[in-house]
């Protein structure tokens, strides 16, 4: 005999929204005086001369050119140092209290060890928290009264020469404005994070670029300039001839030569999959669903691919279609592998879109002696 029971038990199957981080950025840098040693979030409503006084600084000059280039619903947060203290304690702070997408030092590097210390901090940081970012540094600007551009190029180039740092991203300050305008353009929410920042349809940057920077014997910056500087791996600013505006270029990471991040808008949408295949995967564990057998297989290749397929998502508007973020998953994208039987591999395979950077038409004329039809 029995006494008859119900229990009821809320299931949860992990079916919710994942937190955005993307297009979130950290600041840091000397400020003027305000708020040091302090974490501040700002948006388009904030005035910065409130948080970050009213004092001209370099790092209020970089985050007013980040809310003017990335544009609507730009949100983004701050740590002024306070004196004496490095970037890297704060940091270690600020990880603490946030998660971002990436961290914009606006003070200049003056050694490689500083840009080897950038991406040792993107470990650190992985390895404590499981959070996946990059760095965006910056070298100086050029001494109009000492130097020709010759002279810039040679100092500047052996910061980042033989540095394996794929989740490092440095910008010549030539302008003055450019890593803050290189990481607004990266946030401007009217394209995605597979978007290039070369993209010129995302509209020109936003600044006083018209004023091209000179050296001590008075020549402007060129192109050619740009292109060496760009060749280097540094992400630099550019324009085109007879088009009015000016536009970035590749947004360089210190990637190795063939490997998969050389340029930032790969690292990003790999970096967005792995945000989310990662809660995922902390809610499987010690979950027998998840075990060797194919039915379980086949059910978590479709659980671990809920990323891909969300990135995947295209839109079409009058007609056109507007790609999503990666290219919708096929039935391999997901490999599941045990190695023992506690032990689980999961291989997951995120397949970008071709994206035109080098454009050629070639025009040619029909002299061909046909009679028109009648």
């Amino acid at each position: 005999m029995a006494l008859g029971k119900a229990l009821v038990n809320n299931l949860n199957l992990m079916q919710g929204a994942f937190d955005e981080v993307e297009n979130y950025f950290l600041y840091v840098g000397r400020g003027a005086g305000t708020n040091e040693g302090k974490l501040i979030t700002v948006n388009t409503d904030t005035e910065l001369d409130d948080v970050l006084g009213a004092t001209d600084s370099y790092l209020k000059k970089q985050v007013y050119h980040a809310m003017l280039n990335a544009g609507q619903d730009w949100n983004a947060c701050i740590y002024p140092l306070a004196d004496g203290e490095s970037w890297s304690d704060a940091v270690d702070y600020c990880m603490e209290q946030t998660s971002v997408e990436a961290i914009v030092v606006t003070d200049a590097v003056t050694a490689s060890t500083d840009v080897e210390a950038y991406y040792a901090k993107t470990q650190a940081i992985m390895a404590e928290y499981r959070r996946p970012l990059f760095f965006i540094g910056r070298t100086r600007g050029i001494d109009t009264e000492t130097e020709s551009w010759a002279d810039y190029k040679a100092a500047i180039k052996p910061l980042i020469k033989d540095i394996l740092a794929d989740q490092v991203s440095i910008v010549p300050d030539l302008w003055g404005m450019d890593v803050g305008t290189y990481a607004g353009r990266l946030c401007n929410k009217s394209v995605t994070v597979a978007d290039t920042p070369m993209r010129v349809e995302t509209g020109p940057l936003i600044g006083a670029w018209s004023d091209k920077p000179v050296d001590k014997d008075g020549r402007k910056i060129d192109t050619s300039i740009l292109k060496d500087l760009d060749a280097a791996r540094f992400s630099v600013p550019q324009w085109h001839p007879d088009y009015p505006g000016m536009f970035w270029a590749d947004g360089n990471l210190l990637d190795a030569p063939a490997g998969d991040y050389q340029v930032i808008e790969n690292l990003r949408v790999v970096q967005k999959a792995m945000r989310r295949v990662y809660v995922l995967a902390v809610a499987r564990i010690g979950n027998r669903r998840l075990n060797s057998t194919p039915a379980s297989i086949a059910s978590n290749q479709t659980y671990f691919s809920r990323p891909l397929r969300e990135m995947s998502k295209s839109v079409k508007i009058m007609g056109e279609q507007f790609p999503g973020e990666i290219k919708p998953p096929k039935d391999d994208a997901i490999t599941i592998v045990w190695s023992t039987r506690t032990k689980v591999a999961i291989y997951i395979k995120a397949t970008p879109y071709n994206c035109p950077k080098e454009i050629t038409c070639n025009i040619f004329l029909d002299l061909s002696n046909q009679a028109e039809a009648a």
